[in-house]
């Protein structure tokens, strides 16, 4: 696999997320294309790292992984306290949780 190859599957994930990011009125789907944005990411670093000859971005993808796990409980925990308070996960009631 080339770099450019990398970068293609990168950039359709990256397009994928944010297409999925601006049409879905649910959090799980929303949170769902935030990971395949940060996935998409991590795939550069790691190609970069992988075809410059270094380590430093495959460290780095650790760390990513590791702030996205925690990214991901984080939002689960959102999901379900809305899920129990509206019986539904859909964003446009989380702004009646406010009042």
């Amino acid at each position: 696999m080339t770099l450019m190859n990398c970068i293609l599957l990168a950039s359709a994930l990256m397009a994928i997320g944010v297409y999925g990011l601006a049409t879905r009125k649910q959090a799980v789907a929303m949170l769902l294309s935030v990971e395949l944005m940060a996935n998409s990411a991590n795939i550069l670093f790691a190609s970069f790292a992988h075809f410059r000859g270094g380590p430093t971005g495959q460290v780095f993808v650790l760390f990513a992984l590791a702030i996205t796990v925690a990214e991901v409980a984080v939002g689960l925990a959102l999901v379900m306290l809305l899920y129990r308070r509206h019986g539904d996960t859909a964003l446009d009631l989380a702004s009646e949780a406010r009042q």
